[in-house]
């Protein structure tokens, strides 16, 4: 039996899928969160074969929770499944430790065949997703400039975003300017929405 774990900020998401995943003779879904600082207590309470992680959920990110549940109890397998397949998730999926990344929109029987290809030890990516991350190529920018980037979302001045981060407003300036260069956006709003469509934020 391949005892699984899902975690999605979408209660009709999370019940559909532990729905579809539960009418499998192999496959038992252990637990279900909707907030990403569940997952790994929920994991270390229901002990899963595999977790199956949104990326965007309240509270800690999807790949930052597959992070973190990689420590914390390395046999768990993870797959990232979500609605946005932007080839920067995917890499930063990878890195995170995540065996497969799939979306949403993938026919049922594709996820019940991800699981069980991951549980058995193999890695799993959504091709048409793993064309367009080879085409785009990995982010460019730097951890500080993600967050200074990130912290921009919500159109706060520099000197709050310099505030939230501990940093001069000059270095969040230059962390800008250079997310702006890198991204070839000319304003930090089209920066911060073209690394949104790229996966990069």
């Amino acid at each position: 039996m391949i005892r699984v774990l899902l975690a999605d900020d979408q209660a009709m998401v999370r019940g559909a899928l532990a729905t579809v995943l539960g009418l499998e003779a192999d496959i038992e879904v252990v637990g279900q969160v909707g907030n990403g600082d569940e997952v790994v207590a929920a994991a270390k309470e229901t002990a899963p074969d595999v977790a199956l992680l949104d990326v965007q959920m309240p509270g800690m990110d999807g790949l930052t929770a597959a992070a973190e549940l990689k420590t914390a109890l390395p046999a768990c397998r993870v797959i990232i499944c979500t609605t946005f397949g932007r080839p920067g998730y995917l890499a930063r999926a990878m890195a995170a430790g995540a065996a497969g990344f799939v979306v949403k929109d993938a026919p049922p029987e594709q996820l019940v065949e991800a699981v069980r290809r991951v549980h058995s030890g193999l890695r799993v990516v959504d091709p048409a997703l793993a064309a367009e991350s080879l085409a785009t190529g990995t982010s460019p920018l730097t951890a500080r400039e993600r967050d200074v980037l990130s912290a921009a979302k919500d159109g706060s001045t520099v000197a709050d975003i310099a505030k939230s981060l501990f940093l001069s407003d000059g270095t969040v300036r230059n962390h800008l300017s250079s997310a702006i260069g890198k991204t070839g956006a000319r304003t930090r709003a089209e920066a911060v929405r073209l690394s949104e469509e790229r996966g990069w934020l």
